[in-house]
């Protein structure tokens, strides 16, 4: 039968057909249910948030069967997979990198940091710093053959006295500036690995907190336990190795005091020692590693110990010793006095004394004002040659409007 306009009734149909499978193509990733999708595109209603679980539970209150709610929540990861979020259209700041914004922006970087590292500069050479080794020195000329023995050997003299002072005798150091107090006293070690995993993992932090954790021990193999199975406070091999080189200084005849107040940090003292822990069984077996402990002092009274328990992230490190509470002037000579115990000539350690007033940028470091007049100086070289070169050559910029964020602006707030 021929319709009014001349069509079969099979083409109509066709077509009809047709077009409802490319309505439902064209939908098929769209929810299915309308009452839902306006709500959805309403109030923004994701499986994610509150409104859509309690839009959920209104739903089954009303008689909406679950498979419905299941089907719609499928339908809805479409629309999280292929948010603006997901998909970076979100509103966003992206500048034009002018030549001017350039050259500005390195001119300012420029301009203050070559201030910045000229003050370090100068406020690091101010600090007065004097470095002595004395391992070596200090050993005897009949047993510098073999060095190792004689540390160990517990008939010789290890006391060394060296001069600081204005003179061309070997192992004197020339203190020519005022050093004002307080002078700081610091020990070096060189070729000492205080970060071994294994060195590290050698201690027990329940046990140095807490009295009641004294038997805590797993971890402080071999420096764990005596001979009786009685527990060693403090158990380990970094508390087993403390250094035990001493000083003792003097001027004019007359004996500097070292004050051993504040060097440890007031954290540790106060979080990581405890007050009622006190040494047990410490440096009693037969091979002694470093200094001993007075058994009448708690943990957190042993600055010596708190120092050096804060292990050093490299093989050459200076941990404070003590304070000079007093000014030192320019050409003035210091003795010292040496107690040469720690062995470090097992492992071709090195040990040095250091004496060193501080500034506002700490002690003497003339890498951190090199490095901002390095980086400071090279922006301004930058800056000088886009300059020179957009004068001599310049390069028209082209129309911002052609890029791609401005021709399709995604993602951006009409």
């Amino acid at each position: 039968m021929m319709e009014p306009n001349g069509g079969s009734s099979s083409v109509g149909a066709a077509d009809g057909a047709s077009h409802h499978a490319a309505g439902r193509k064209r939908h098929s990733k769209r929810p299915k249910y309308q009452f839902l999708e306006c709500l959805d595109d309403g109030i923004g209603v994701t499986e994610s948030n509150l409104g859509f679980t309690l839009f959920k539970n209104w739903l089954r209150s009303v008689g909406v069967k679950d498979t419905y709610l299941k089907s719609y929540s499928k339908e809805t990861e479409w629309y999280e997979e292929n948010s603006r979020f997901t998909q970076q259209e979100l509103p966003a700041c992206k500048p034009i990198l002018t030549p001017g914004w350039v050259i500005s922006t390195f001119i300012f970087v420029g301009i203050i940091f070559v201030p910045i590292g000229l003050a370090s500069l100068f406020a690091s050479e101010r600090v007065v710093e004097i470095v002595h080794r004395y391992d070596t020195d200090c050993v005897p000329a009949s047993h510098r053959d073999n060095m190792l023995a004689y540390i160990q050997s517990t008939e010789t003299n290890k006391t060394c006295t060296r001069t600081f002072f204005v003179s061309p005798v070997p192992c004197s150091t020339d203190v020519s500036k005022q050093m004002k107090s307080p002078v700081y006293i610091y020990y070096q070690l060189d070729n000492f690995y205080q970060n071994h995993r294994r060195y590290v993992k050698s201690r027990s932090d329940k046990q140095l907190q807490s009295r009641a954790s004294e038997n805590d021990t797993s971890n402080c193999d071999p420096e764990d336990v005596t001979a009786n199975n009685s527990a060693i406070v403090p158990c380990g091999l970094i508390a087993w190795s403390l250094f035990n080189d001493t000083y003792g200084f003097s001027v004019n005849n007359t004996k500097l005091g070292v004050s051993k107040k504040n060097i440890a940090w007031k954290s540790d003292q106060e979080h990581k020692f405890g007050p009622d822990v006190y040494p047990k069984n410490f440096q009693r077996g037969g091979l002694i590693g470093g200094a001993k402990l007075n058994s009448t002092i708690p943990l957190n009274q042993q600055v010596d110990l708190i120092v050096w328990m804060r292990t050093a992230a490299l093989p050459t490190f200076r941990k404070l010793y003590g304070k000079i509470e007093a000014d030192l002037e320019a050409n003035t000579e210091l003795t010292v006095v040496i107690e040469n115990n720690y062995n470090t000539y097992s492992f071709k350690g090195k040990k040095k004394l250091v004496l060193s007033t501080t500034s506002w940028i700490g002690g003497k470091n003339d890498f951190l004002g090199i490095a901002y007049i390095t980086v400071g100086g090279l922006s301004l070289f930058l800056a000088i040659s886009f300059i020179l070169i957009y004068i001599i050559k310049p390069r028209p910029l082209g129309d911002p409007s052609f890029l791609s964020w401005n021709r399709n602006p995604a993602g951006h707030f009409n």
